[in-house]
């Protein structure tokens, strides 16, 4: 039988334009489903969206394959029971898992900590058929992408499985960046060449985690090298977005702040096709979907003109045929 890999889309991607109102539960299933390029949606509903959820994967056929949440440890700890539980109900494979860099007292929660976070979830996991997974992403203990290694062997150190969510959106857009680089002071393991970053080049961080067999789940939101700040938006100290997020195919005139090339993508295309060599050629792979995330945060397209959900479909279906030609 043919190994598989399912894609699909993050459900806050099912929109247009940011300022366009985010249509109805059972309209966002619709969509996705008569575009007939995903498998499934990905998405932790709130509590008052849950019934709409389950029945609008019933009417659609779409299997809410997977969510996710953001936790704060000293804090979170119950609401990530919580939400596995309900990842269970809605039949998800996995929780996506974003462990913030400090926790509920302003410190730093360390390796041991994010571990021991990491071996509660996993037990909670196996109770309700659901692989929590470790996110890499900004503002989390993973944007050290230096720590990721460490923790996922400690990790396996205490006998478990470690899962991890790759986003490499949050590794290329630090590229050429040596401002993003200082966020957690890894720019002179950088400039060293302790720490690479260049899907291109041997040894980089990528790789590594995608050798050691950990990705489970991917989140697939493009991104460019020294990607542009998210100048479409700005924050209460009128700060624009870190720019982690580049359109995948051509925005159209005046739909994105800064002139687009599709060129520039090749880097983050090429951690996809990593991914899924490594996926086809591995048995034992356990990476078993990948979801579009292309959102309209202030970090990533908030402000955009472009399409989000258009964005997602054409990115869905560069992977599909890339998927079918590796596998092939």
């Amino acid at each position: 039988m043919a190994k598989e890999l399912k894609i699909g889309i993050q459900t806050n991607g099912i929109k247009h334009a940011h300022g366009d109102p985010m249509p109805d539960v059972d309209t966002r299933f619709r969509m996705v489903k008569e575009s007939g390029a995903f498998d499934y949606v990905d998405k932790t509903p709130a509590p008052d969206e849950i019934d709409q959820f389950i029945a609008a994967r019933e009417k659609y056929d779409l299997p809410v394959r997977a969510g996710g949440w953001f936790y704060t440890l000293g804090r979170d700890e119950a609401l990530m029971v919580e939400n596995l539980q309900l990842a269970g109900r809605l039949g998800s494979i996995v929780h996506n898992v974003q462990v913030t860099s400090r926790k509920a007292d302003g410190t730093l929660a360390s390796d041991q900590e994010v571990v021991d976070f990491y071996e509660r979830a996993v037990a909670e996991g196996d109770r309700q058929g659901v692989d929590p997974c470790l996110e890499v992403h900004v503002n989390m203990w993973s944007e050290d992408f230096r720590r990721v290694e460490v923790v996922g062997r400690m990790a396996e150190d205490r006998g478990l499985p470690f899962r991890m969510t790759l986003d490499h959106s949050h590794v290329i857009f630090k590229i050429d960046n040596p401002k993003e680089q200082e966020v957690f002071d890894i720019r002179g393991d950088v400039e060293a060449g302790r720490l690479i970053l260049d899907p291109f080049k041997p040894g980089n961080v990528c790789q590594i985690w995608i050798d050691a067999g950990w990705v489970r789940h991917c989140h697939a939101r493009a991104a460019v090298p020294n990607n542009p700040k998210n100048t479409a938006a700005v924050d209460e100290n009128g700060n624009p977005g870190r720019g982690i997020q580049y359109p995948f195919s051509d925005p159209g005139p005046n739909n994105y702040h800064a002139p687009w090339d599709g060129a520039l993508l090749e880097p983050w295309k090429e951690v996809v096709r990593q991914l899924m060599r490594y996926h086809a050629e591995h048995e034992d792979s356990q990476l078993g979907q990948i979801s579009t995330e292309f959102i309209p945060n202030l970090d990533f397209g908030e402000g955009c003109g472009y399409s989000l959900f258009e964005q997602s479909t054409a990115c869905a279906r560069w992977m599909r045929e890339t998927w079918n030609q590796t596998a092939s």
